[in-house]
């Protein structure tokens, strides 16, 4: 480790290496989506620009839009009063930044019948996305 990541050390890491963190989009305050970061991937985001998380699925770094072009532009990074979660204020590129193609991931809303309901439309066909791979 450099000196100049000593920032991290700041940042209460689970057992697992990870921390969360949310991807706000920047001027509507929206929250988007929840991810997860481990060291290399928030040291990544900062030095970059554009927000990197770690893929628990495939177990390795994911660079948001790697596939979908759909970015995520790093505006700022916070971090909360446990400093156990990340908040990233971000400008999403494309409009979408739900694999579902969505505008974001909290797309279901629980109703007074105790059902999930979809709220917000698919802007894009995932397939369309992501070419048949999701």
């Amino acid at each position: 480790m450099s000196a100049n990541d000593v920032w991290l050390d700041a940042i209460a890491w689970g057992p697992d290496g990870l921390v969360p963190a949310i991807a706000q989009e920047r001027g509507t305050g929206s929250v988007l989506m929840l991810a997860w970061m481990n060291r290399e991937a928030l040291r990544l985001t900062r030095e970059t620009g554009h927000a990197v998380y770690w893929s628990r699925s495939r177990a390795r770094l994911w660079h948001k839009g790697e596939e979908s072009g759909h970015q995520q532009v790093v505006h700022s990074i916070r971090l909360d009063c446990d400093a156990d979660v990340i908040l990233l204020e971000v400008e999403q590129k494309g409009g979408i930044a739900c694999h579902t193609g969505r505008h974001d991931c909290f797309y279901r809303e629980l109703d007074a019948a105790g059902d999930w309901v979809e709220i917000a439309p698919v802007l894009k066909d995932p397939n369309a996305i992501y070419s048949g791979s999701k």
